[in-house]
């Protein structure tokens, strides 16, 4: 293959996706890492690697090197772009891609700088960045390039991500650091308080999509958890109902109202109004939270909806500004 192709890569905290112009999205892993202590050998990226997560003997480690939408191991996530970028055999013979990368809102020069320079050292050629919410927005099928208010809620995995877009940028928004991981770590605290049983990462995210609900008395389920008793120190098997689970997440939860409702706050008057005419578009992997969307609707008095494909509009929406820059350097 003679010819380099343009990529762009949803770097986030849980997953890595990545587009490739032409071809769509084709690549949806975990951001993990499985490496060998003693010797510094990667043995698993991705999803072999999540596999791997609280089940590995005590030399081998997991690493999830993106935390709160931000790199915290710098070396690692170089590893992990690299193994990607090399498995989609995107690059050219004599030519590297262009890369275009989302960051969420807040993220600084320095980070800003890390995530570049990891770009630039797996492969590619010229690094652009772009803000995850008018990446989400762009995805969904928004047209922010005309003078109307578009509002965005983008729940990923480390960070949610709140923006009010027009004329093709960021009006006001916000970015906390309370998402996906979050929620399973109040599950995970929730069950380890009530039942004094230490369950992991993995069957938490399971009760969060399984039973989870964050709209009092918006599912009525239950699940069989299995954990390690923490006075007797042997396995056990517990029930937990989705009314507990909304009760775990409510703290946090409302933390991502409070941030929606101050970024409609700060938002010009005009634009307010043509929000309450289109809605707010909710994108993530925490869109996907049952009740969510209610819930915000009934808070912030506005329509919401799910995206068509939540998990997926960061992506979509790097291909769609990949086209645009494409036009441009024509």
């Amino acid at each position: 293959m003679f010819f380099s192709r343009d990529i762009g890569i949803d770097l986030g905290t849980a997953n890595v996706l990545i587009y490739v112009k032409g071809k769509g999205v084709i690549l949806n892993e975990p951001s993990v890492v499985a490496m060998d202590r003693k010797t510094n050998q990667v043995i698993a990226v991705g999803e072999e690697a999540r596999k791997m997560i609280g089940r590995t003997p005590d030399n081998i480690i997991a690493i999830r090197p993106l935390k709160e939408g931000v790199i915290a191991d710098f070396d690692v996530t170089e590893i992990m772009l690299k193994y990607f970028i090399d498995r989609l055999k995107v690059r050219g013979f004599m030519n590297k891609p262009r890369i275009l990368i989302c960051c969420p809102t807040n993220v600084t020069s320095v980070e800003q700088k890390a995530i570049r320079e990891a770009a630039e050292k797996s492969g590619g050629k010229k690094v652009y960045l772009e803000e995850e919410p008018k990446v989400a927005a762009i995805g969904t099928g928004m047209d922010i390039y005309q003078p109307t208010g578009n509002m965005v809620v983008d729940i990923g995995g480390g960070t949610t991500d709140v923006a009010v877009l027009s004329m093709g940028d960021i009006v006001t928004s916000e970015s906390i650091k309370v998402a996906g991981d979050v929620f399973d770590n109040d599950i995970l605290q929730y069950v380890k308080k009530q039942y004094k049983l230490l369950i992991g990462e993995r069957t938490a995210e399971n009760i969060k999509i399984e039973i989870g609900t964050v709209f009092k008395g918006g599912r009525k389920e239950e699940m069989e958890i299995r954990g390690r008793d923490m006075v007797s120190g042997l396995p056990r098997v517990i029930t937990v109902h989705s009314d507990e689970i909304e009760l775990a997440l409510r703290e946090s939860v409302n933390l991502i109202i409070a941030s929606a409702k101050n970024v409609l706050e700060k938002t010009p008057p005009e634009l307010s109004a043509d929000i309450i005419d289109r809605g707010v578009i909710l994108t993530g992997g925490g869109a996907m939270l049952h009740g969510i969307e209610q819930l915000l609707a009934d808070e912030l008095k506005v329509p919401v909806f799910i995206a068509e494909d939540p998990m997926n509009s960061v992506a979509h929406g790097t291909g769609m500004m990949l086209d645009s820059l494409s036009k441009k350097s024509r």
